[in-house]
Formats: structure tokens, C-alpha cells, sequence
């Protein structure tokens, strides 16, 4: 009964999470919502930026948090161990909704492009970034569904061997690229949107300085081979977030990097665990 009540439970927290994300989707682009980031309202500037700031920095607090291995080592005190990423889910879901009541536009206007070949580029890019965010999503299996599908029946919880799925081959963090697209990538910008940009941009580089801190703390000279390898935002052939490497150094590199994932495959994490990381 308690494995069919823990299921009942993360399902209802990622079918809330995920209709949050679509609203997410209107709510940058003003599209269908009732209420987006550029709603009617004049608050005073000064105002309206104190309360956008706060509500960001309380997810962006709760988002990082909870993520924190000494946080999740006292969370699954409280709640079942299977449940601990979906609950993270629900939490994140509360404080987005939170984001979205409460946001006060600012006035204001930073470009407006009406040439119709760069609206179109920007559109694109910008579909292309959510779509980046949902195919890195199911490939990395950042929610690890599996954790729940094992507990339900009995399963004993065995981590994934490592991989590097799709754009994950080309840089460490694909998911942090689909954002930074579908933030900025948009013909008008608004003072509003400007604000919430900057304001997430910064978010995540401050989750990959966390994250990278505890990869290294977890799984050491694997991970800078794989940092090695793969650079951290910018696809680039030759260097990594460690600095440049030539070709002898990248194969020393790979045949670490596989006696790693050879020499431990039940210790090594899935590509997931990077973002998990910074959860």
C-alpha cells in the first residue's frame, strides 16, 4: 500500500511540475496565459524590481538548496527516499507559481526588432531552446522515473552507467544552452524580460560553480575527463573547461574516461547526475 501511495503521489508531483513548464513557456512569451511576465500594470519601477528580485532569489534558493547532498541526506529522514526528486519537483512547481502571482511588470523597452528575417531567426532560436530543454531532459533522464518505476516494484535501486546521450557529446551542459535560448532569444525585449533574463542567467552560473564543486568532490579525476572532453557551454574542438588539449592529451583523456566506466560501472552515475548535481 505504501509503494502505491508514494506512486500516487509522484505522479500528481510531475503532472503538476510539467503543467507549470507550459505555463513557464507562456509566461516568458506572453502567450495564452492569463497573467505573463509582461502583463498590464505600472508599479513603480524601484518597486516592481525589489519584488521580481526576491521572488527569483526564493526559487533560485529553493532550487539550489534542496539540491545540496547534506540537505537531501536530511530530507529522506522526513520523506521516502523515492520520493525526494519529486518532491524537489513539487517544491520548485510552488515556488514558480509563486513567481508567477505575485511578478510585477517593469516598463520599459531594451530592442524591438521588426526586420522579418531576424524575427524569424530569433523565433527559431528560441524553439529551438525549448526544444533543447526537452530532448536533453528525456535523454539524460534527468527526473530518473526509473528510481520510482524500481521502488514500486520491489526493485533494488542500481545507478545508470555513465553516458553521454545526444548533445551531451558536444558539452557538458545542454540543458543550461536550451535556456539560455529561450530567455534571450526574442525579437522584442522588454525592460521586464531583460530583468528575468539577467536574473536566470546568473542563477545558473552560480548552480554550475555548485555543481562542478560537488561532481569534483564525487567523483574526481572522472569527472575532469569528462570536463576535458566536453566543454562546459560552447561547443569548441579543441578545449574543455579545463583549458586547451591537444590530441595526445584528449585520447589519454577518453582511455581514463573509459577505464573509469569500465573499472566501476555500479559506482559511475548516469549523465543525469550532472544535473542533478546542480538541482
Amino acid at each position: 500500500m505504501k509503494r502505491i501511495l508514494v506512486l500516487i503521489y509522484c505522479v500528481v508531483a510531475y503532472a503538476i511540475f510539467f503543467a507549470i513548464l507550459l505555463y513557464a513557456f507562456g509566461f516568458v512569451n506572453d502567450l495564452i496565459v492569463s497573467k505573463s511576465m509582461n502583463s498590464a500594470g505600472h508599479p513603480p519601477f524601484l518597486g516592481a524590481l525589489v519584488v521580481d528580485a526576491l521572488l527569483l532569489g526564493a526559487f533560485a534558493l529553493q532550487h539550489n538548496m534542496m539540491a545540496r547532498p547534506v540537505f537531501k541526506a536530511w530530507w529522506t529522514r522526513i520523506v521516502p527516499e523515492p520520493a525526494e526528486r519529486s518532491t524537489y519537483l513539487l517544491f520548485s512547481s510552488l515556488a514558480l507559481v509563486l513567481v508567477f502571482w505575485q511578478w510585477q511588470p517593469i516598463d520599459g523597452l531594451i530592442w524591438d526588432l521588426q526586420q522579418p528575417i531576424v524575427r524569424v531567426i530569433l523565433y527559431t532560436q528560441f524553439a529551438s531552446g525549448w526544444l533543447l530543454v526537452v530532448v536533453t531532459t528525456l535523454l539524460i533522464m534527468h527526473f530518473d522515473l526509473r528510481q520510482i518505476w524500481l521502488y514500486v516494484h520491489g526493485t533494488p535501486y542500481t545507478s545508470l552507467r555513465f553516458a553521454t546521450p545526444g548533445p551531451a557529446m558536444l558539452l557538458q551542459n545542454p540543458l543550461y544552452v536550451g535556456w539560455l535560448f529561450a530567455f534571450w532569444a526574442t525579437p522584442t525585449m522588454t525592460a521586464t524580460h531583460f530583468m528575468f533574463a539577467v536574473a536566470s542567467t546568473s542563477y545558473m552560473i552560480i548552480a554550475i560553480l555548485f555543481e562542478e564543486r560537488d561532481l569534483v568532490r564525487l567523483h574526481g579525476g572522472f569527472h575532469e575527463a569528462y570536463g576535458q572532453r566536453a566543454p562546459m557551454i560552447l561547443p569548441s574542438e579543441a578545449s574543455g573547461v579545463h583549458g586547451s588539449v591537444g590530441p595526445r592529451r584528449r585520447r589519454s583523456l577518453a582511455s581514463r574516461e573509459e577505464s573509469f566506466v569500465n573499472g566501476l560501472p555500479r559506482e559511475v552515475p548516469s549523465q543525469s547526475d550532472r544535473q542533478t548535481a546542480s538541482r
